[in-house]
């Protein structure tokens, strides 16, 4: 079941998903994985043993437009379609607040999975820790 993150326990869990996935890898901190708009951006994640194991936000970006942030899957979860469904989740979140478009940086072995939930490829966005490159998606919704 994907939740809604309402406390800051909730946040403290996906903290240390994006932190194990997504920075540490890279060498990074786990503040790193936070930043001033998770206080006011929709963090839906999915937990098993008061664990996070799925997890992405939606920032509202404007009026009609929304953006993708900080999808991540724990490897013992994945291949078991938790980020479709995380991703899914948060475009329905973009429909019923009445955007129109979403957006998004992905990671170059995330491209298909992007393509495959209907997002469109636009181009090289930028390269992240000098070492991984993203493409800007948008999806019309």
């Amino acid at each position: 079941m994907i939740k809604i993150a309402s406390s800051k326990q909730d946040l403290e869990k996906i903290f240390q998903l994006r932190y194990e996935v997504l920075r540490k890898p890279w060498g990074q901190t786990l503040e790193s994985a936070k930043d001033e708009l998770d206080g006011i951006s929709l963090n839906a994640f999915i937990e098993e043993n008061n664990m996070c194991i799925a997890c992405g936000r939606l920032d509202f970006i404007d009026k009609e437009t929304g953006q993708i942030r900080y999808m991540a899957v724990h490897p013992d979860y994945r291949n078991n379609q938790l980020g479709k469904k995380i991703f899914l989740f948060l475009e329905e979140r973009a429909r019923e607040k009445g955007l129109k478009k979403i957006f998004l940086h992905a990671r170059e072995n995330a491209l298909s999975f992007y393509l495959s939930n209907g997002c469109q490829l636009v181009g090289h966005s930028y390269v992240l820790f000098n070492a991984i490159q993203h493409y800007l998606m948008e999806k019309e919704i």
